[in-house]
């Protein structure tokens, strides 16, 4: 499967579409301008604003940070009172682009924390750069992160953290893919500007 296919995909709840549509108009997007902040074209995104397309955690995330929120009011998901603990029963997967990840902070915070697992071959040729910080932590399996021009193969217990503004991708190194921790800062600036990398015309993601 190519993790370039948006058609190949799972499906993630119905609720994506409306909510992508409603956070792009709060934020008083034109579609052109949000697609272009997201390094993607606006008939894509319209698609994925009509349920015709399901976009995968990168693009979750792109969008999520142009609008200054979360993945998981992308989804539709509210925490209650903004609770400090997250029991490990109440985290819901989500699978998107091949990877699943399960929400490990509350929602509203200005950071997100995501438990990932990265199977081998899914999105390691996305690259990324975008306004922020990440920090990650191997959990299981190995991990190989591009930094700039630099490669990194990261062991169980080994991390990162480092300025989005560096181009960066990340794949699992082990065919049994690769399970981490993973948290980066939220953009409150809906002129955020971001680039998932490769094709931004057409239909490519």
């Amino acid at each position: 499967m190519s993790p370039a296919d948006p058609e190949a995909e799972p499906s993630l709840p119905a609720v994506v579409a409306p909510q992508l549509r409603e956070l792009r108009r709060r934020s008083a997007l034109t579609l052109e301008a949000a697609a272009r902040n997201a390094g993607l074209s606006p008939a894509y995104l319209s698609r994925l604003e009509t349920g015709q397309r399901q976009p995968s955690l990168p693009v979750l995330l792109a969008l999520a940070r142009i609008y200054g929120t979360t993945v998981s009011e992308l989804l539709g998901e509210t925490v209650a009172d903004r609770d400090a603990v997250v029991r490990s029963g109440d985290m819901e997967p989500t699978v998107a682009g091949g990877w699943t990840y399960w929400q490990a902070g509350a929602a509203g915070r200005g950071m997100q924390a995501l438990r990932v697992h990265v199977p081998h071959g899914a999105q390691g040729d996305i690259v990324r750069v975008h306004p922020g910080e990440e920090w990650l932590y191997v959990l299981q399996g190995r991990l190989r992160l591009h930094l700039g021009d630099t490669v990194h193969t990261l062991e169980p217990g080994d991390s990162a953290h480092f300025d989005s503004l560096t181009p960066h991708r990340i794949g699992a190194a082990d065919e049994g893919g690769a399970d981490l921790l993973f948290v980066h800062t939220l953009l409150q600036s809906p002129a955020a500007a971001l680039c998932l990398g490769g094709p931004t015309h057409g239909d490519a993601r």
